[in-house]
């Protein structure tokens, strides 16, 4: 410390005392701040809000950390809550958010195969200019049988090879009913597609939430398919880690070993938010509502921050 003062006197030396300085006195705190962490999180958790105003939902969250971001395209619109792909991305990138996915589905129609492929693409189109690199099916209406879940694995192929062309990959995102076995074998259902879809052109995001409702163990799940299960929706009863029924210690420590980093923060909005009434008895205003969910916002990525288990 003493030499470092005596240096300080030389003139020659200033400039390089003072960067001595600052980093000796750096705080753990100061060194943290500048490796940030990067923590996604799915749109469609402040739908309401983004669907109003888009740029000031943006803001928002890149104010809270978030810097990844899952988008939602219902319907195959080709804008991004209303804005074209070029301006949404370019909101993005000036609050320091990224765009990694996105949620939007098609449901096969034989008659119409050609008519589907075409907004499919359409679709694509969308996300590569959006700079992203997932395209993630939500849900999928399908009659729990051999037969028709393989049916609907071919069709997941074929849509990931049109969306390959476009250097994207097709997803799969998980309900609770997915871990229910088929009604004509024993085989669980979400086990089945995993295991008859095209690893090359079709991965899975797996809602470590509803796994956990559906009477199954995301860690294990991520211990059998380690090359399958690309992305995961963190996911708590409202703020993470508040309802203490999620391993999510487990879950993430099992996606870094298996190589896999992509996650995206989702919070359903509970009924008892949406019941709640002000002190005259009125019923909370969309906007009231949306205020609460951007307050399990900030505490979901606070929690994920402080956690020692989430890496950079």
């Amino acid at each position: 410390m003493k030499k470092l003062f005596e240096l300080c006197g030389k003139p020659l030396t200033t400039f390089v005392c003072v960067a001595m300085a600052i980093a000796m006195f750096a705080t753990p705190e100061m060194v943290l701040a500048k490796k940030k962490k990067t923590i996604g999180i799915q749109l469609y958790s402040v739908m309401d809000a983004m669907k109003k105003d888009p740029k000031a939902s943006v803001e928002r969250l890149g104010d809270m950390g978030y810097n990844s971001f899952e988008l939602v395209q219902w319907g195959g619109d080709p804008k991004v809550f209303g804005l074209p792909a070029n301006e949404f991305k370019a909101l993005c990138d000036k609050n320091g958010a990224k765009i990694t996915s996105t949620h939007s589905g098609i449901q096969e129609d034989p008659a119409k195969e050609d008519e589907i492929m075409a907004r499919w693409r359409q679709l694509f189109e969308t996300q590569k200019a959006c700079g992203g690199k997932y395209f993630v099916i939500p849900s999928y209406g399908v009659d729990y049988t051999v037969k028709d879940v393989q049916r609907m694995c071919d069709y997941f192929n074929r849509v990931g090879k049109i969306a390959a062309e476009y250097g994207l990959k097709i997803g799969y995102h998980n309900h609770s009913d997915e871990f229910k076995k088929l009604k004509d074998s024993d085989k669980v259902m979400w086990e089945y597609l995993v295991e008859n879809t095209d690893p090359k052109y079709v991965c899975l995001e797996l809602d470590v939430y509803w796994c956990t409702k559906g009477g199954k163990s995301p860690v294990e799940y991520l211990k059998k398919y380690p090359k399958r299960i690309e992305l995961l929706h963190i996911k708590d009863d409202f703020v993470i880690g508040e309802s203490g029924t999620i391993d999510f210690e487990g879950i993430f420590t099992q996606f870094y070993k298996n190589g896999m980093k992509n996650y995206f923060v989702e919070i359903e909005t509970p009924q008892y938010i949406r019941d709640k009434k002000n002190a005259d008895g009125s019923k909370y205003t969309q906007e009231q509502v949306m205020n609460e969910v951007f307050e399990a916002a900030q505490k979901s990525i606070e929690y994920l921050n402080n956690a020692k288990f989430v890496k950079k």
